[in-house]
């Protein structure tokens, strides 16, 4: 099959596209946890209900993502985001008429997992990676970690005026009709399965068998799934933590969106910095200062302050390894199946962020309180260190990568 990565569109473009793909597919679902007291208020729903169907959503977006990355590697980005774009859309329009656990995890979980199986970072970022050189793709992919910040920093206030103005119906339905422009943007990532020459000629099981033989790639995995269970327990479960503080609803969407907007800075410092220093060395640092933050926030008293200040730490750390840990996968096996390798490796994190969310609603309702799965984030952000100090960065193939 030949490569149809159209040359006409340059790279800048591809990028560009692919960034705003990113920020609105990130930036909308980041404020879902801002509708968890009203939802589950007007439903008659302990916390457990919405965060299940939250927690659905990642692991559904987990599984997706090595099968929209085969697709993708085999047929093409455009039509693999499109796919994910209609499915995306139509799960947020069907959750403002949700009246039932059963349809609020169908729509918010699986058509919005499997929307974010194509839109996400997984896909998109696998054809932005491949339309730059590798001297700068860790860049290039910093530039998609930090849209999707911009857009948590953009959307998250958006979703809660829309939230307070109309209702969390209409809210939804809005939101639906700002996802819907990711079916727009997807034209410049249109693009085919590259033709290789027969010396770098490797099938797709062998990649796989490769990687799964290769112990880098297996801690790498490891290690992403205490990203997942920090970031989506967070997301999801800071407004309410604040509320129950007896902060107001505004103080959450706010930190959420503060942690966003740093996290901007923080992604291309991490793109910029992975192209010149040692990834996993940089990913050590970003778990094991996780740690740290989580202690600190723990053990002060929490007010307007303590939560400012807790998300500017975490912005630094939010989706600062999400530049690193996909640079690390096309650095190591190449940027052949970029898509699908990096698409087993999210799904570590997307079982990190089912036991993140689903957890964090369930020990609430059993113990009236967060604080066994703050502790339990702290432990996790220091294993997730420990297993990125052995993981060898060392090219398989240096002339394809």
């Amino acid at each position: 099959m030949t490569d149809r990565t159209a040359s006409p569109r340059l790279p800048v473009v591809i990028i560009l596209c692919g960034s705003l793909i990113c920020l609105i597919s990130v930036g909308v679902r980041a404020g879902f946890g801002l509708f968890l007291p009203a939802v589950s208020a007007d439903l008659g729903w302990g916390r457990e209900v919405f965060a299940l169907g939250i927690a659905i959503q990642n692991l559904v977006w987990g599984l997706g993502l090595p099968l929209f990355g085969i697709a993708a590697d085999r047929w093409g980005s455009g039509r693999t985001i499109v796919l994910g774009g209609l499915c995306y859309v139509a799960g947020v329009a069907l959750m403002s008429a949700t009246t039932s656990p059963l349809s609020f995890h169908l729509s918010a979980g699986l058509l919005v997992g499997l929307g974010l199986s194509g839109t996400g970072f997984g896909v998109v970022m696998a054809a932005m990676g491949k339309a730059v050189g590798p001297e700068r793709r860790s860049l290039a992919l910093g530039f998609a970690a930090a849209a999707g910040s911009l857009g948590q920093f953009a959307l998250v206030p958006v979703g809660q005026a829309l939230l307070s103005a109309y209702g969390w119906h209409t809210a939804f339905l809005l939101l639906a009709a700002i996802s819907a422009l990711m079916l727009v943007l997807v034209w410049p990532l249109r693009t085919r399965a590259e033709a290789r020459p027969a010396a770098a000629g490797q099938s797709l099981g062998a990649a796989l068998a490769e990687a799964r033989r290769h112990r880098g790639y297996c801690l790498l995995t490891c290690g992403y799934f205490v990203c997942g269970f920090h970031v989506a327990f967070i997301s999801v479960h800071l407004p309410a933590y604040v509320v129950d503080r007896g902060l107001a609803p505004e103080v959450g969407a706010w930190a959420l969106s503060l942690m966003g907007l740093l996290n901007v800075v923080a992604s291309l410092s991490a793109g910029y910095i992975g192209g010149r220093w040692s990834k996993k060395n940089s990913l050590c640092i970003i778990y094991s200062s996780r740690a740290v933050v989580f202690s600190l926030f723990l053990l002060v008293p929490t007010s307007v302050s303590s939560v400012l200040l807790f998300s500017i730490a975490m912005g630094f750390l939010w989706l600062s390894t999400v530049p690193l840990t996909t640079a690390l996968v096309a650095q190591i096996f190449g940027p052949r199946y970029m898509a699908t390798l990096v698409g087993f490796v999210f799904l570590s994190h997307q079982i990190g962020s089912f036991s993140g969310v689903w957890l964090g609603g369930y020990l609430y309702d059993a113990t009236g309180s967060y604080d066994p799965v703050w502790w339990l984030g702290v432990v996790l952000g220091v294993i997730a260190a420990l297993l990125h100090w052995p993981i060898d960065e060392r090219a398989l193939r240096p002339a394809e990568a």
